[in-house]
């Protein structure tokens, strides 16, 4: 009987677990934790199978806090669960804005995604990657959410991959890259860019209200012509350099993106990014994969600049092809000649440039075309073979007097691109991106090619293998996008006019791909009409980008303040030009902020610019690698202030460069407090040397040891007033 009373306790017993462990398998909420050195992102899926952003902020200390956070945040009443979704589908129960909108093959609109399975994989060391697969129970479609954490960066990337097995295509009305939901704070503060040519980069921030407010381009190429896909969130209030939480975006795209800021009724963000689907919905064959491209972003709760170094070290370390190379100093031909040259006046500026000191001579626009002369920028695009009555011995001969003069060469393409006074126009109207039977709109006096058409991007491609088949020690490419797109229509897709804008882009990569497999190595500038064309997924492919035809120097201390956010130094081509009022040091010490360049007649430069010139880039070589590759600092920015201060530190501690510019012409403006120094080693000694001294001038800044704790704490002033307007300091280890 005693046995008997054990069994049936050990059955009531088991019975019981049992019950119990099938009772939280159905009520347990399981967590996704992706997580970097300092943040986490979590997401949830409940019981309903709902896939919910529960977190993005710093990363808790405690794993199993996570299942925690989501009891805190009161739910709007019967709303529970809809505004958080991790990717949000519409035409089911959403009330919000959606990061996915379909139209099934039968006509009907709604979509459902629920949880199926997830996995994280390693991708390559500090580098994990998270895919989640979500189905629509009712129709066959399939969206995979990836998630992809660089751990010490802080950086994360996200994107999307959209299928279906319907029987016929189904219509992506909307398809976003990611879906943010960031709660738990007050307020929310924008800062945003926009611009025109010549003004690219201007910032502005504002508090977010309640609603959508959205950041976007239509112009189909040259897309951040009038605003950049990069942004910047400040949580709580908004983030100054050194403090503060702020939340740096961007989407990888050189085509048409929109960012969607909801702030919802419970007062939190949903922050929904990815292609621009206006005229765009894109018809999805069955079994067909569609990815969309990736939106990165990375959060900071010490302001700023601390964002921003992440970003940089990201972007070399990941992105930017040949991030972690050289760069090389360049003189370009275009403010010297324009479209007036020949080959003799080539021959001296290349000799010009042995004389000058710089790795390289690129020559600009306006060497080809024959039926149509280049001689101005209404001919000859498309034309891509040698102008025989400006240089009647071809490329090679300038290849080879570069080479004599041991300076590399470099060309100036717009491969894209056609005018209509072209043979390329007459010969392949099909190629050509127009609406039949519409007037030609034109910008800049050109079109757009169409490379949503493989006929089209095997020319592109053949523009840029060609000229180095024929001269294989070119080393170096600008590669220019100087127009919109008007009257958008694609001759070769036909009946599918909405994915011209999507398969556009996706050509462009294709083509750069192919020459990146051929060429890998060969640096390329990324142009656009100056920062028309400037994003991470362009960059992969390119090894810097000019940020704005504007080239006054007092213009671009603030353009390249802004860009340096978001790109790090080596990626900035910067160029001693004609433009301003400014001597030619200041011109050549803001160059020096970035890839150095110029844009100068040497010949006409006297004894001491000269000197000065040559001296000038023998400190940017020698301080080179810690200016591309090192970290970083704002001292002081322009807004407000009568000079602007920035500072490179390399990764070892040990050497440094501070560059001080006037922005403010005004009698007595100048630096009259010292400037507190970042990034040095408190316990270190460090000389203070000035540089880029001009001949017969006296340093304005004595040299002398500091201890690092001094010159962060105190600061050091470097006397910049109107008249002594940029201040060179060069920092080593005592």
């Amino acid at each position: 009987m005693k046995k008997q009373s054990i069994n049936l306790r050990q059955s009531f017993a088991i019975a019981f677990f049992i019950l119990t462990s099938y009772c939280s398998s159905i009520t347990a909420q399981e967590i996704i934790a992706v997580k970097t050195k300092s943040n986490a992102l979590v997401l949830q899926v409940n019981k309903g199978k709902e896939v919910s952003t529960i977190y993005l902020g710093e990363k808790l200390a405690n794993d199993s806090d996570y299942a925690k956070i989501q009891s805190q945040f009161r739910q709007g009443t019967d709303y529970s669960g809809i505004y958080n979704a991790a990717y949000t589908a519409s035409g089911s129960k959403n009330l919000l804005e959606p990061a996915i909108t379909v139209t099934h093959a039968d006509g009907n609109t709604s979509l459902d995604l629920l949880y199926v399975s997830h996995k994280t994989n390693t991708v390559s060391t500090g580098v994990s990657q998270t895919e989640i697969t979500l189905k629509d129970p009712v129709y066959p479609v399939e969206v995979h959410l990836f998630i992809q954490a660089y751990y010490d960066t802080d950086v994360i990337e996200q994107w999307t991959t959209i299928q279906h097995n319907e029987k016929g295509s189904i219509t992506l009305n909307k398809y976003a890259s990611a879906n943010l939901y960031l709660k738990g704070y007050n307020n929310f503060y924008l800062n945003q860019y926009h611009g025109e040519w010549a003004k690219e980069m201007q910032s502005e921030e504002a508090k977010i209200t309640h609603g959508i407010k959205t950041l976007d381009t239509k112009l189909g190429s040259r897309t951040n012509l009038f605003q950049p896909s990069v942004f910047m969130v400040s949580l709580d209030k908004p983030a100054s350099e050194d403090e503060g939480k702020v939340l740096f975006a961007g989407l990888e795209w050189s085509g048409n993106f929109r960012t969607d800021l909801e702030l919802d009724p419970l007062n939190n963000l949903r922050v929904i990014s990815g292609i621009n689907n206006a005229a765009a919905a894109y018809k999805l064959a069955k079994s067909e994969v569609f990815t969309t491209p990736k939106f990165w972003y990375t959060l900071s709760s010490k302001g700023k600049g601390h964002a921003s170094r992440n970003l940089h070290d990201w972007s070399r370390n990941y992105k930017i092809l040949d991030g972690k190379g050289d760069r090389l100093t360049l003189l370009n031909n275009w403010e010297a000649t324009y479209f007036n040259f020949d080959e003799d006046k080539l021959k001296v500026l290349i000799a010009d440039s042995k004389k000058l000191g710089v790795d390289m001579f690129l020559l600009d626009d306006g060497w080809f075309g024959n039926t149509y002369p280049r001689s101005n920028d209404d001919a000859a695009l498309g034309d891509w073979e040698v102008n025989k009555k400006k240089l009647p011995n071809g490329i090679g001969t300038l290849v080879k007097t570069a080479k004599d003069n041991q300076v590399k060469f470099g060309i100036w393409i717009e491969p894209e691109m056609v005018n209509p006074a072209s043979d390329l126009y007459k010969k392949h109207p099909e190629w050509i991106v127009k609406q039949p039977g519409r007037a030609e709109h034109y910008f800049r006096n050109q079109l757009v090619l169409d490379l949503s058409n493989p006929k089209v991007q095997d020319f592109v491609y053949g523009v840029v293998d060609n000229l180095f088949t024929e001269n294989p020690e070119l080393a170096y490419i600008k590669w220019d996008c100087n127009a919109v797109i008007y009257n958008a229509y694609s001759s070769y897709l036909k009946d599918k006019q909405n994915n011209f804008y999507t398969d556009y882009v996706n050509g462009l990569y294709k083509v750069l791909e192919r020459i990146r497999v051929k060429y890998p190595t060969v640096p390329m500038m990324l142009c656009s009409g100056g920062g028309g064309r400037v994003d991470y997924g362009a960059l992969k492919y390119f090894t810097e980008f000019w940020p704005s035809d504007n080239t006054d120097p007092l213009e671009r201390v603030y353009m390249q303040y802004e860009y340096s956010y978001f790109y790090p130094a080596l990626t900035i081509a910067a160029h001693v030009t004609d433009w301003g009022k400014q001597p030619l040091k200041y011109r050549t010490d803001v160059a020096m902020m970035g890839r150095l360049g110029f844009d100068i007649v040497v010949k006409e430069l006297n004894d001491k610019d000269l000197t000065f010139t040559q001296q000038a880039i023998k400190n940017y070589h020698a301080l080179s690698n810690t200016i591309w590759h090192g970290d970083q600092y704002r001292l002081q920015d322009p807004y407000g202030n009568d000079a602007a201060s920035v500072m490179f530190v390399n990764k070892n501690g040990n050497e440094g460069v501070v560059f001080s510019y006037s922005v403010n012409s005004r009698y007595e403006a100048g630096t009259h407090l010292p400037i507190k120094l970042k990034g040095l080693q408190a316990n270190q000694n460090y000389k203070i040397e000035e540089i880029n001294v001009y001949p017969d001038k006296k340093p304005v800044v004595e040299t002398a040891v500091y201890s690092g704790d001094f010159l962060m704490q105190v600061g050091i002033n470097p006397n910049v007033t109107p008249s002594n307007s940029s201040v060179v300091l060069k920092i080593t280890k005592a």
